[in-house]
């Protein structure tokens, strides 16, 4: 059949970009194509949960801008469909004296990006808020919460089924062939899809996809898996809301941190090791020739023989718990290994640069009848609802959507 328009990924970015194009455009003919047999199998099943407020952002990024605009939309949105979620706050702990300017230049930036709820909080705010947290001063997100990204990317797929969109899973894209203004999707169950135009969110094979109609090899996908432990039952009484760590800007991760989960668990962590596959979710999980194309890129090496201790040490925290624990105890130091249980994994699509620098904020990249989205990174759950619109106001232009024939 031929489309007007096909989103190559179901993920919760490619179902919010399909459900935004067929809410402006109700008369397009539109595709969603999935590789694997349910939604939501890869990031968007294994993210942490969290409803980011924006703090972390640099202002006036996209990050930023979207991130902001997609939690107001995202509570809207779940308020509307009746979606379960929760305010539970944010303390982002510093711990030593040393942390404090970047804590102080971490609130300026969340006023910068208009988060006017936010406040900085002494020992006393901490204790008051997280009752077994250690720290010396935190800033207090109270709009940050938890929900179900999965279940609220199931919504979206429902959401493109009632509008008249067509959802195919079980339809892997190997490649693209554009002719006369249209554009096949080979298949490799063999299927037949034509559009005339396409979007892809390809998430861990966001450059391979875009490699695929001639896009640049920049910024590349390196993935990073992150092992989370659960708090035991039991000492869930630890952890109210969620607890994170100051950002330093001389390590290129987060850190270890602390996450409710709308189930009633916590979840600890992540750490991040290099992934030996893109969907390596598991230690012994090995594609040769996808950790071959990691370790050879140039960026890679640069990132890895400048961070090599950081690197060590995540891994030695993936292989011994009791050292993973300790990182933890940083903030809860009541916390002991037997409290902590083995988690779930997700592997993060990082996109990097040549020059070894981790590719901050959303890339997108065009070229004749095609967007790709080349990088959809946390926040990219929260900012879902904001990067559809983005995306779509791009395609409107771009392929002059809504009228009757597009010209692309």
């Amino acid at each position: 059949m031929m489309y007007d328009i096909a989103v190559v990924g179901g993920g919760i970015v490619g179902l919010a970009t399909s459900r935004e194009l067929l809410a402006r455009h109700p008369r397009l003919t539109l595709a969603n194509v999935e590789k694997e047999a349910i939604w939501n199998t890869h990031q968007t099943g294994h993210n942490s949960g969290v409803i980011h407020s924006g703090i972390y952002y640099k202002p006036g990024s996209l990050k930023a801008k979207l991130c902001v605009e997609g939690r107001v939309a995202a509570w809207e949105y779940c308020e509307r469909k009746g979606i379960p979620y929760k305010d539970v706050g944010k303390l982002i702990v510093a711990t030593e004296p040393s942390e404090l300017e970047r804590l102080d230049e971490l609130f300026a930036r969340g006023k910068a990006n208009g988060l006017s709820e936010i406040e900085m909080v002494d020992e006393a705010g901490i204790g008051e808020r997280e009752p077994h947290c250690r720290g010396i001063r935190a800033i207090w997100s109270p709009k940050t919460g938890i929900v179900d990204w999965g279940l609220v990317a199931n919504h979206y797929a429902a959401d493109v089924k009632e509008a008249g969109g067509d959802l195919f899973l079980e339809h892997e894209v190997t490649g693209f062939e554009r002719t006369a203004g249209v554009t096949r999707l080979n298949i490799k169950n063999g299927t037949v899809i034509e559009a005339r135009a396409v979007i892809t969110c390809g998430g861990l094979y966001s450059d391979k996809l875009a490699g695929m109609t001639g896009g640049g090899v920049d910024p590349k996908i390196v993935p990073f898996r992150g092992d989370y432990l659960i708090l035991k039952e039991s000492r869930r009484h630890l952890v109210k809301g969620n607890i994170y760590p100051v950002p330093d800007p001389a390590f290129p991760f987060l850190g270890v941190h602390f996450t409710p989960r709308m189930d009633g668990s916590i979840w600890l962590g992540p750490n991040a090791v290099l992934a030996f596959a893109r969907e390596g979710y598991q230690f012994f999980t090995i594609n040769p020739a996808e950790l071959w194309d990691a370790i050879t890129y140039p960026g890679f090496f640069k990132l890895a023989t400048t961070y090599w201790k950081m690197g060590a040490g995540e891994m030695y925290r993936d292989l011994v718990r009791s050292a993973y624990v300790k990182a933890l105890q940083r903030y809860i130091p009541e916390l002991e290994p037997e409290d902590c249980l083995p988690g779930p994994s997700g592997v993060r699509a990082q996109a990097m640069a040549s020059d070894g620098s981790l590719v901050d904020d959303f890339v997108f990249e065009g070229s004749e009848g095609v967007v790709h989205v080349r990088n959809a990174p946390s926040p990219a759950a929260t900012s879902s609802l904001a990067i559809g619109k983005y995306i779509a106001d791009d395609a409107q232009s771009r392929f002059d959507l809504g009228k009757t024939t597009m010209a692309v």
